[in-house]
């Protein structure tokens, strides 16, 4: 049965759906189902003729889960985690990238509207974005290097929510739920056939599960794009974040089975969160412009240009940091088509450039406030690649792809004063990582015009961030190498049973050498470590499909796609589909030996051998709609001796409500859900190789939310 007839709502959460968003046809031959395109390697090809393992979360996904997480959204993509330490402090991991992330999002290269959203410096502030205002998160797992430039975690691509052509709509929403939950919504947007503008503001508040775990966030988005003539088009970006989060800090394991709501307590050696008020503070501002231009119908380029800055205070167990990061930076594309033997040949080639400027001061914290200065770092990043890559379409649906990237990394570090030491160690260290040359090759054949597979290895290379090398203890650590990979993968995508069942299956076998993992000190800090080498194997499955279509009559269909962040209204034929997605993780250590104990063999800290989600969509003709998912992480070991574990967790959790669009123009949705149901007691986000044995980051018990939107389209 052709795509046109999926319900949004019951859209399936997996890498082979997303197949409701606008289709872009497929000019090499002719199409045979509707399906979407991913941007992948910048080709924009059918998923189905894409080699390599992709992922997409569209804003169904995201609406059918509270939006005050983006965690359960994400975590529907096999191989891929994201997991919350605190409330909004987020951390990504693709195929077991998690182990040198202690906090953030690193060795995942992240771009928001063709923008690099990952800084200079190698971080990624994920936590400033809002569930609501995301239309689209697109995935690529595993090293991308030939486009993207450095990394062996992988890609997301994110992209803000579009306005459909000839409509222009207001909306608004309210959500409340436990732990003093409050979310708003406004958006108002137009859109034509040249163009569209949305603006959209969102605000959530939260009191917190645990002690010491408060949140708020503001944020202001404003997208645009003007087709100025029928050859180029302009697009805007503006981005505007205010947020402010508690640290409650990690539990021992008999801390978290006492009471997992408390914050850490004190000790000797360091006080509790709470007397000393932890928190994360920022303010950050992201401005970008886009130009793409057609020269012919060969021909076609886009370029971004972006600026950003930021103000960060965050206290920590000993320090007080303030930080003012300003980045600027640009990427560049260009693509042709030509045709060699006969066979369609498309290139690309193009750069990107990053630099950034830190003036960065540590005080002793007092309470939450800055105490005596400690010292006072000035950082400058200077980073940048150049690629290039090449797709030819052969004869028997055959397609094959090459494609490499140079790139190069510089870190200056200038220590102004430093009031640690007698007498005062100031220096001005450069540090410069030689080029690295990515390559990947990958092919793909068609083995039928419903399904495909495909082979590709590819390398890449990740080098340290600037808050590795430069810890907030003070240290500089000058001997931490750059991670180096290989990756050699086979999957298959496509469906059967006559497109009611859709599959997508991946193998890997990763080889990382110079592996950087992470330990923390008595007072909290985290110090980084080459570790040898790890092999990291596994396999990814995602089926989905449907097991009751009711359509409406005399109509083929009556949906469409999500139309504002407030609310995602359809109009649904009423149905019930079924998805899950499953990951199968062996990960070893290599040679691993560290302060006189031998890790070889172990099993990767952080990363559980299985996970799995799976979940139901329901809807009804009259508007009614009930998603509820479960989800399962297997036992995981949080230190690299494999002598503590993290015990392994079922959660569950349902959505449901009623949408309808009223007399043609009102749009309108009550919603509810429950998270955790079992209100199981588990900890997402654990710390790894945490001092004293303060792994443990309680997630929330059983709680409830319910809200509703309002719209108005003319």
């Amino acid at each position: 049965m052709p795509d046109r007839f999926i319900p949004a709502c019951c859209l399936a959460l997996l890498p082979v759906a997303g197949l409701h968003a606008q289709s872009v046809p497929d000019t090499l031959r002719p199409r045979v189902l509707p399906e979407a395109t991913v941007v992948g390697y910048g080709q924009r090809l059918p998923l189905r003729r894409t080699a390599a393992a992709v992922g997409v979360v569209e804003a169904a996904t995201v609406g059918r889960f509270s939006e005050a997480s983006l965690a359960q959204a994400v975590n529907t993509l096999p191989g891929v985690r994201l997991e919350e330490r605190a409330t909004a402090s987020y951390r990504l991991s693709v195929r077991g990238s998690t182990l040198r992330s202690p906090f953030g999002v690193r060795n995942v290269k992240v771009y928001y509207h063709d923008i690099p959203f990952t800084e200079a410096s190698g971080s990624t502030p994920l936590n400033l974005l809002d569930a609501a205002q995301l239309g689209r998160i697109e995935v690529i797992k595993g090293p991308a290097g030939s486009a993207y430039g450095a990394g062996t975690g992988g890609v997301a691509l994110l992209s803000n929510r579009r306005p459909e052509p000839g409509q222009t709509r207001t909306g608004a929403g309210f959500t409340a739920g436990s732990f003093g939950l409050r979310r708003y919504q406004a958006t108002a947007e137009t859109a034509t056939d040249r163009g569209f503008v949305r603006v959209q503001y969102l605000r959530q508040e939260l009191s917190g599960y645990r002690e010491q775990s408060a949140q708020r966030r503001d944020v202001l988005a404003l997208d645009g794009e003007l087709a100025a003539t029928d050859r180029q088009t302009l697009g805007l970006h503006l981005l505007y974040s205010d947020l402010r989060y508690q640290l409650p800090g990690g539990l021992t394991r008999a801390q978290f089975a006492q009471d997992p709501r408390q914050a850490r307590p004190g000790t000797a050696a360091a006080p509790g969160t709470v007397a000393q008020r932890t928190f994360y503070a920022s303010r950050t501002a992201l401005l970008g412009i886009t130009h793409a231009y057609r020269f012919g119908e060969r021909l076609t380029s886009k370029t971004t240009v972006y600026g950003s800055g930021s103000v960060i205070r965050t206290p920590y167990l000993v320090d007080f940091e303030r930080n003012t990061p300003l980045g600027t930076g640009g990427r560049t594309r260009f693509d042709y088509r030509t045709r060699l033997a006969g066979q369609v040949l498309r290139l690309a080639a193009g750069a990107e450039l990053q630099t950034s400027f830190e003036s960065s001061r540590n005080y002793q914290n007092l309470a939450g406030t800055p105490g005596p200065l400690r010292y006072d770092d000035e950082i400058g990043t200077l980073t940048g690649f150049a690629f290039g890559q090449a797709d030819w379409e052969l004869p028997r649906g055959w397609l094959l792809t090459a494609g490499a990237s140079y790139n190069r990394l510089r870190y200056r570090l200038r220590r102004l004063q430093d009031a640690l030491h007698t007498p005062a160690q100031t220096y001005n260290v450069t540090r410069t990582f030689r080029p690295e040359v990515s390559p990947r090759l990958a092919v793909l054949k068609e083995l039928s015009p419903l399904i495909s597979a495909y082979a590709s290895v590819s390398t890449g290379f990740s080098p340290p961030t600037e808050e590795e090398i430069r810890p907030s203890d003070g240290s500089l650590n000058q001997a931490l190498q750059a991670e180096r990979g290989t990756s050699y993968e086979v999957g298959t995508r496509g469906a059967v049973l006559h497109q009611r069942l859709r599959f997508d299956v991946a193998a890997y076998d990763f080889r990382l050498r110079n592996t950087i993992v992470t330990r923390s000190n008595a007072q909290g800090t985290q110090l980084f470590y080459n570790a040898g080498n790890t092999r990291q194997r596994g396999v990814e499955v995602a089926l989905s499909g449907w097991l009751w279509q009711q359509l409406r009559a005399g109509s083929e269909s009556t949906t469409r796609g999500p139309a504002s962040s407030a609310m995602p209204a359809v109009t649904p034929a009423g149905g019930l589909r079924a998805f899950v997605s499953y990951a199968y993780n062996h990960y070893r250590f290599g040679r691993y030996e560290s302060g006189g104990n031998d890790f070889s063999g172990n099993r990767l800290t952080g990363t559980a051998p299985h996970t799995l989600t799976a979940g139901l969509d329901a809807t009804q003709r009259l508007g009614f709609y009930l998603s509820p998912t479960t989800s399962h992480q297997a036992r995981l070991p949080l230190n690299d001796a494999n002598t503590d574990y993290a015990a392994g967790y079922w959660v569950f959790g349902a959505r449901g409500g009623w949408r309808r669009t009223l007399r043609g123009r009102l749009e309108a949705e009550l919603y509810a859900g429950v998270d955790n149901a079992t209100n199981r007691r588990y900890s997402l986000g654990n710390d790894l190789n945490a001092f004293g044995g303060r792994y443990f980051q309680p997630a929330p018990g059983r709680n409830y939310y319910g809200g509703a939107a309002l719209g108005w389209r003319w």
